[in-house]
């Protein structure tokens, strides 16, 4: 059909689907600012007619025909006459589509997918994918279309509360906590914001009261220390402070030797046979343990062991001695010596957000994939600095 041909408005569906091309452009009028556009490679598309803010004519696109049909278009010229009789002014597809990027560059699974591409390289594959996986399935179903500038500290804290409380993954939360706290640390420092939400958030969640993980709160803990340095037994004493500065599986001081010890070096090797990841491990000595190491030495009988047992100094103690000695200090049920760890890191990575694989190797945690198999000196000078901060910040609290 010829558009001289068009004998009513609005259009019918058959004028629709038979007008032909010409050598122009053209538009044929529909109704209520409502056109239809034939180019001439024959392309249709519906076109609304208004007057845009500055009270100039403008074109707002519909889409194309027969994609969308006469009804749809229709319907759509009446909102849009709708809202400009309200005062509302209308948005091209290329303004929306500008505001949805400019929308989605704030949402927060962007931001922390930005954060974790810095860490593909420096993690362990396995390392990596965990981390991606664990927060694909808890932070970004509920976070991840959020504005990260304006997710609030309540926000997060009643997130991870709710997760502890309902899953129970305690372990898995602190590394959750970890992931968004370095996220937003790696943001303020690109300038994207000015404070991390997070930060120092981790001692007001539940403390893990369970298991072979029970610990104080971060609260609790001068006090915990200053009973502690003045348990009536020197020795086991020196032996739980040393639990708490230098965070080992318990099992690891109890059969401690002190050839292992270099005070030189300030350095502690345990053996591989002695750890639980099966590799060597050096544990670097802040002065405060070489300190509380040489008072030990200096009331203990002569043994191999750093804690031989009363009965045989060719034994060490029994694997009960420091839990029965927190007991006795009124922590039963509140902080046994496996807890030292969790409390340490809690706290470390409260306050070094950056350094999680660094506090990983303190805690001489095993790295699986390809970089499963490191020296045993790597990240020794950070340790070594992390190390006397923690027996620094042991010291302050408990003066």
């Amino acid at each position: 059909m010829l558009r001289k041909d068009i004998k009513k408005r609005p259009l019918s569906e058959k004028t629709l689907s038979s007008l032909v091309p010409e050598e122009k452009d053209y538009r044929e009028l529909d109704g209520a600012g409502l056109y239809f556009l034939v180019k001439k490679s024959g392309v249709k598309n519906w076109q609304y007619r208004y007057k845009n803010s500055e009270g100039k004519w403008a074109w707002m696109g519909l889409g194309s025909y027969p994609q969308v049909s006469a009804q749809l278009a229709r319907q759509k010229a009446r909102e849009f006459t709708s809202a400009l009789s309200k005062g509302e002014s209308l948005k091209s597809k290329k303004v929306l589509l500008e505001e949805r990027k400019e929308l989605e560059s704030f949402y927060f699974e962007n931001l922390m997918r930005e954060w974790l591409d810095t860490k593909s390289s420096k993690w362990g594959e396995a390392t990596y994918t965990k981390a991606q996986k664990s927060i694909e399935k808890h932070i970004i179903p509920v976070f991840g279309q959020g504005n990260y500038k304006e997710i609030t500290p309540k926000e997060w804290f009643d997130f991870f509360q709710g997760l502890q409380r309902t899953l129970g993954i305690h372990t898995q939360i602190e590394k959750l906590v970890s992931y968004v706290r370095g996220c937003y640390d790696w943001a303020k420092f690109k300038g994207k914001i000015n404070s991390n939400p997070i930060e120092g958030m981790s001692k007001h969640l539940d403390a893990y009261e369970s298991g072979n993980m029970d610990f104080v709160t971060v609260d609790e803990l001068p006090a915990l220390l200053k009973k502690i340095r003045n348990n009536k037994k020197r020795a086991i004493g020196i032996g739980l402070e040393l639990l708490m500065m230098l965070f080992p599986r318990p099992g690891e001081l109890r059969m401690a030797k002190w050839e292992q010890f270099d005070f030189k070096k300030a350095l502690w090797t345990k053996p591989a046979e002695m750890t639980k990841t099966r590799q060597e491990h050096q544990v670097p000595l802040s002065k405060q343990v070489i300190t509380l190491l040489t008072e030990l030495r200096s009331i203990q009988p002569e043994s191999e062991f750093l804690f031989p047992s009363r009965l045989s100094v060719n034994k060490t103690i029994s694997d009960m001695t420091f839990n029965l000695a927190l007991n006795r200090l009124g922590y039963k049920g509140k902080q046994n010596p496996h807890g030292f760890r969790h409390l340490a890191s809690t706290i470390l990575n409260d306050t070094f957000s950056k350094k999680e694989q660094v506090i990983e190797v303190c805690l001489a945690h095993k790295k699986k994939g390809v970089k499963g198999i490191y020296d045993k000196s790597q990240h020794l000078d950070e340790r070594r600095e992390l190390m006397q901060w923690w027996a620094d910040y042991l010291t302050k609290i408990s003066l």
